[in-house]
C-alpha cells in the first residue's frame, strides 16, 4: 500500500465507518476493513475499479462525485475519505462541503501546484508542468482545478473548516524538513484532516 495512504490509515481508528470518494481499486477500504474492523462504502464510477473493488470484497456504489451526495444524510459516516480526486471535479468547493456534511470528519489528498517544480516548470519551460504527482499533458489531465497548499488553507478557513491535522510529502510519499517548513513550496502531495 503507498506511504499516503498509510498515513491515512493511521488516522482512522477502529470500528470506525466510512466512505470513501473515488476510491478506485478499493486498497484503501479493503486494507481498513482488515486490519481496522472499520465498515463503510467507496464511490466510484470507473468500471474496472468497480470490478477490483468487488473482487477485494469492498462495498462500492456505482457513482459520479459531480452529482453530490444528496443520497447520504448528515454525519452518517465518521470520516469521509478522498484521495487523489479533489482536483478532478467540477466544483471541488461543494464536494468538499458535501464531505464534512456527511462525515464527522474528512480526510483529502491532492497535488500541490505550488510546488517549486511546478513552479519552476511554469516559469522556465513556459509550459504546464508533468510529474510523477501531475502524470498528464495539458490536454488530457483528469485535474480540472489545480490548488496549492496555501489556497487549500485560504478556503478552509474563509469556510469555517478546521484543519485537525497535515502532513505534505514528496512524491516518495516521504516527509521532509524543507516541507514541514515550508509546505506549500516544498510539498508536491497534500494531506489533511479536517472537520466542519
Amino acid at each position: 500500500m503507498r506511504d499516503d495512504l498509510q498515513l491515512i490509515s493511521d488516522w482512522i481508528p477502529h470500528n470506525a465507518t466510512l466512505l470513501d470518494l473515488g476510491c478506485g481499486d478499493g486498497t484503501l477500504l479493503a486494507h481498513l476493513k482488515t486490519h481496522k474492523k472499520t465498515a463503510g462504502y467507496g464511490l466510484e464510477i470507473n468500471q474496472d475499479n468497480l470490478a477490483a473493488c468487488f473482487e477485494k470484497g469492498v462495498n462500492v456504489l456505482e457513482q459520479d462525485l459531480d452529482s453530490g451526495l444528496g443520497n447520504f444524510q448528515n454525519h452518517r459516516f465518521d470520516y469521509v475519505i478522498m484521495t487523489q480526486a479533489l482536483q478532478a471535479v467540477l466544483r471541488p468547493d461543494q464536494i468538499l462541503n458535501e464531505m464534512i456534511r456527511v462525515g464527522r470528519e474528512a480526510i483529502i489528498t491532492f497535488p500541490n501546484f505550488g510546488h517549486w517544480k511546478v513552479r519552476a516548470y511554469l516559469g522556465l519551460k513556459g509550459r504546464m508542468p508533468v510529474s510523477s504527482a501531475l502524470p498528464h499533458e495539458w490536454y488530457n489531465t483528469p485535474n480540472i482545478h489545480l490548488c496549492t497548499v496555501r489556497d487549500f488553507e485560504t478556503h478552509c478557513r474563509k469556510q469555517g473548516i478546521r484543519i485537525l491535522e497535515r502532513q505534505v510529502i514528496n512524491r516518495n510519499h516521504r516527509t521532509s524538513v524543507l516541507s514541514k517548513w515550508w509546505p506549500n513550496l516544498f510539498g508536491e502531495i497534500a494531506i489533511y484532516r479536517v472537520k466542519g
